[in-house]
């Protein structure tokens, strides 16, 4: 078993309140395993070093599971990548930029190219 670097945390984010969800959904959303900056911002250079340790599980209802693993573009952009090709992969907005704090909110586009809110739920040591 690998020993992960004191900056990692697990990560929950769960659907914020839209049209079709106006108190959310917290049974859609994403667990993340990866490091971060002591402002609450993903850690590059940790990530660089670490990158087969950061891990994303998207969960909705009605679906299985889709587990993958964060991955950074060249040039900065953070996204998450489920299978080879580019097809499945969800973007964050200015992913690199958030604050993964509780309370905070992030914005993805999913797999339906449609961009949706989560909330920052929890953010724990693995």
């Amino acid at each position: 078993m690998t020993t992960l670097p004191s900056s990692f945390r697990h990560i929950r984010l769960e659907l914020a309140r839209e049209r079709g969800h106006p108190v959310g959904d917290p049974t859609h959303g994403y667990d993340l395993v990866a490091p971060l900056a002591d402002d609450g911002t993903l850690d590059a250079e940790t990530f660089r070093a670490h990158k087969a340790e950061c891990r994303v599980r998207r969960f909705r209802p009605g679906e299985a599971d889709a587990v993958g693993r964060l991955a950074r573009r060249p040039g900065g952009q953070w996204f998450f990548d489920y299978e080879a090709g580019e097809e499945d992969d969800e973007t964050g907005f200015r992913l690199g930029e958030e604050r993964f704090v509780v309370g905070e909110y992030v914005s993805i586009r999913e797999d339906d190219d449609v961009m949706h809110t989560f909330q920052v739920i929890t953010v724990e040591r693995p």
